[in-house]
């Protein structure tokens, strides 16, 4: 077998370990959870391998190096520096991961899938697994599941498919149904191959409207208008377009009425009913700005708002948030003002790049017959108002953060990018002998890197799944737990179950009640120092610990941890409530009194320890002082 036959294969097995990844991701529910994105890494450096292998096949590889390049390699490099400097290691080493595997495939896809037959099995792929995606969601909505494959997900007006959030749903189906209206209505394909894109379009759309998600109807609204009006303005596919502008307008106008989800969820809109949705929002966007402040030019640190976040938190938000449900936001608290500048100049130069490529793919009117169309105006067509449709959407909520919609979007920027070749060939670089060990060294580092991570990550991930299908707090577990904090010591979550393990043994009593405080204690301090902000781990390392020290009659050096554990999440109901069973603990039940009733204020629903408390206090308080009067009786001379 010769260069060329084995560079060929090479590529076709890119195409074939992208297709997985693509596909893969939105079906396992956005690969959200660890094992579906470790496969995801795992694809992600069989890509690398076989991209070095035709770097030293093709006797002159050249690159395709548009500006947006750039961009991406300086926000790497960005996002490597900050890592270096992180407060918390562990979750920044796994943003970073997520950022080079981005990276990494955005460059792959470019420099190996420009070709035209390529480019059309990608997104002949995605819009039909976007279509059976749909059909699932379809059927959640009419039967009114609220289960994920195995999963249960709240879902209180439409569906997920086969994502656990409807939004998220939204924002895949939004990047994918203009791609698949611009290959029906303007692409070279068989008619026969139309007419299956053409129907799996109406499905996505139909999936869009049951997901009953407003950013995804005000985004794919913002997609439509862009495209209709493009569509209407081209003489070529004018008469076809408001035909289906048309159609698409009394469907809507037909079915949406009548769906009594639907109908809930606008008359909620309508009355204000969903204001606190929207507050919550608000809310979250300022405890963002506040985050921002700490650092406005470099931010806080790779996802680090989570934990930020808790200094912050309104008492009217008693959930951990994960992200701020605004990606620009989002950027601007962990990454600060120049990691901004960074991500909107790839944007901006994404943009400038379809500017510049417009003109060489748009079919002129002399060019086109009966028969004719256009794949390179499909896909920048298509690719580029997905794009725009998932840009408006990120203004209320956080797919970006959602790794199948994050890889699809940049899985579309590096299609839409390469079709630059065609308005201009300065954008190829010719790699000589040098060039291709530099390159390669790059590559290789990044798969030694990956793959390593990989391993150790993927071990932590099996004793810590053990360790859940153990007795919660039993020595088996605490076992399980340590074996996964020694695959990966930098994990704070894991050092504080393991403490709060040690600490239940121990308040069970037992011969050997001290050394389980004792080791509780240790691990508890192991958390403090790996995440000086807290975890979300309840009741956390410091509160943990000064429970230890209550428990080992310590009282009087216990208080500054419980302080240190308010002060970090001040608004946060269960901590206060915590902080009272200290006090009950140490018997100062007029201080334990305060502590529960502020638990309650914040949170009066599903708070059974401080209400069950609170009684338990009220009663004791009562009783004291009923027997102090009634020994004042006692005393009095008769």
């Amino acid at each position: 077998m010769n260069r060329e036959a084995l560079d060929r294969w090479c590529e076709r097995g890119i195409l074939a370990l992208v297709l997985a990844i693509l596909i893969s991701g939105p079906l396992a529910t956005g690969a959200v959870r660890a094992l579906p994105f470790l496969i995801i890494q795992g694809l992600t450096l069989g890509v690398l391998v076989l991209w070095v292998a035709r770097l030293w096949l093709d006797a002159r590889p050249r690159l395709l190096w548009p500006p947006i390049c750039w961009a991406v390699v300086a926000f790497t490099l960005y996002a490597i520096g900050r890592y270096l400097t992180a407060d918390i290691e562990y979750v920044a080493r796994q943003e970073l991961i997520h950022i080079l595997v981005y990276a990494c495939l955005f460059l792959a896809v470019l420099n190996n899938l420009y070709r035209q037959e390529t480019i059309q099995i990608i997104s002949c792929t995605l819009v039909f697994v976007a279509m059976a995606i749909s059909f699932y969601a379809l059927y959640q909505f009419l039967t009114h599941s609220h289960r994920v494959w195995n999963i249960t997900v709240r879902n209180d007006f439409g569906a997920s498919g086969t994502f656990t959030s409807r939004n998220h749903l939204g924002g895949f189906l939004e990047m994918l149904l203009p791609l698949g209206l611009a290959y029906t209505l303007t692409s070279r394909l068989k008619p026969v191959v139309k007419i299956f894109l053409g129907y799996a379009s109406l499905v996505i759309l139909a999936g869009i409207a049951v997901t009953v998600s407003r950013g995804t109807y005000a985004s794919t609204g913002l997609a439509m208008l862009l495209f209709f009006g493009v569509m209407l303005l081209h003489r070529k596919y004018r008469l076809p377009s408001l035909v289906l502008l048309l159609v698409l307008l009394a469907a809507g106008a037909y079915f949406l009425p009548k769906s009594l989800q639907v109908r809930l969820r606008f008359t909620q809109m309508v009355e204000g009913a969903s204001q606190v949705e929207t507050d919550t929002r608000f809310m979250l966007w300022r405890a963002a700005i506040q985050v921002w402040q700490q650092n406005v030019w470099w931010g806080v640190g790779p996802a680090h708002y989570d934990y930020r976040f808790r200094q912050f938190r309104p008492v009217e938000i008693q959930l951990r948030p994960h992200w701020a449900h605004n990606d620009y936001l989002n950027v601007l608290a962990e990454w600060g003002v120049v990691g901004t500048t960074l991500v909107a100049s790839a944007w901006v130069l994404l943009g400038l790049g379809i500017l510049k490529t417009w003109p060489a793919v748009r079919n002129s009117p002399r060019d086109l017959g009966p028969d004719r169309g256009s794949n390179k105006f499909a896909l920048v067509i298509g690719g580029s108002i997905g794009l725009a449709a998932i840009l408006a959407h990120s203004v209320v909520d956080f797919n970006m953060h959602i790794p199948a919609n994050a890889i699809l979007a940049i899985v579309l920027m590096a299609l839409v990018s390469s079709c630059l070749r065609f308005a201009t060939e300065r954008y190829w670089v010719t790699v000589r002998t040098w060039g291709k060990l530099v390159t390669s060294v790059v590559l290789l580092a990044g798969v030694a890197y990956l793959g390593h991570q990989e391993w150790h990550h993927a071990t932590e991930y099996v004793w810590l799944n053990r360790a859940a299908g153990s007795p919660a707090f039993s020595p088996a577990q605490a076992a399980c737990l340590e074996k996964a904090f020694a695959a990966d010591p930098m994990n704070a979550n894991t050092a504080c179950a393991i403490g709060e393990a040690f600490r239940i043994q121990s308040s069970e009593g037992g011969a050997n009640y001290l050394q389980l405080a004792e080791r509780a204690m240790e691990w508890f301090d192991r958390s403090m120092k790996l995440n000086s902000w807290g975890v979300y781990f309840s009741p956390g390392p410091w509160a943990g610990y000064g429970w230890c020290l209550d428990w080992l009659e310590r009282s009087d050096k216990s208080a500054s941890y419980f302080q240190q554990a308010d002060e970090l999440d001040p608004n946060n109901y269960t901590m206060a409530a915590h902080i009272g069973l200290h006090y009950v603990q140490s018997g100062d039940f007029a201080a334990a009194k305060s502590w529960f009733e502020r638990s309650l204020h914040i949170q009066w629903q599903n708070n059974d320890i401080a209400g069950s408390y609170l009684q338990i206090i009220n009663s004791r308080m009562l009783e004291a002082a009923t027997n102090e009067i009634s020994a004042k009786i006692n005393f009095l001379p008769h």
